[in-house]
């Protein structure tokens, strides 16, 4: 019996090494999305210098530019979210990355339980969402007082969120 019991507890401790499948995906996932957002960063500069040289000026030129680099800020933060996942998870269970120990900027990256994980992502995911939000904003047309309000009262409760996640990370 004991023996079943040995085996029976070593096949569900080595079970724990799928999550390298979440973790190389989720690295793949993210180098991916930094390529697609340096791509489209290359791609507006192209466009911009274009407009420059042919001293056109686009009656939608600022707006494009800006919701097309607020769109490829948005892409980075979510292979942020992506790298610290994997990262993350490798942590937590298989092993400690020695090189990351070494390295003086591995202080973003030392994680030690699962709840300062979701912490971590939480908050990149938060920054996420505002970024979309400002990226929708930039395309949206205000026809009355009462949108403006919207507005305003959609701003005050980011600035409002964002107030206690930094007041709830100083208690940490």
């Amino acid at each position: 019996m004991r023996l079943l019991e040995q085996l029976f507890e070593r096949a569900l401790w080595e079970s724990r090494l799928f999550i390298l499948l979440a973790v190389i995906f989720g690295m793949i996932g993210g180098i991916v999305l930094f390529l697609v957002a340096s791509y489209d960063i290359y791609e507006i500069t192209l466009y911009t210098i274009h407009v420059m040289q042919s001293n056109e000026h686009p009656h939608n030129f600022h707006a494009k530019l800006v919701g097309d680099i607020i769109g490829a800020v948005d892409l980075y933060l979510i292979a942020v979210v992506m790298q610290l996942f994997s990262f993350g998870l490798y942590e937590l269970f298989i092993s400690k990355i020695d090189a990351a120990e070494k390295s003086e900027a591995s202080g973003i990256l030392q994680i030690h339980s699962l709840d300062q994980l979701k912490d971590k992502l939480a908050k990149v995911i938060v920054m996420v969402l505002i970024v979309s939000f400002f990226k929708r904003v930039l395309n949206t047309e205000f026809h009355g007082a009462l949108e403006m309000l919207y507005f305003a009262g959609s701003i005050f409760a980011l600035a409002l969120g964002l107030y206690f996640l930094h007041k709830g990370a100083e208690q940490h």
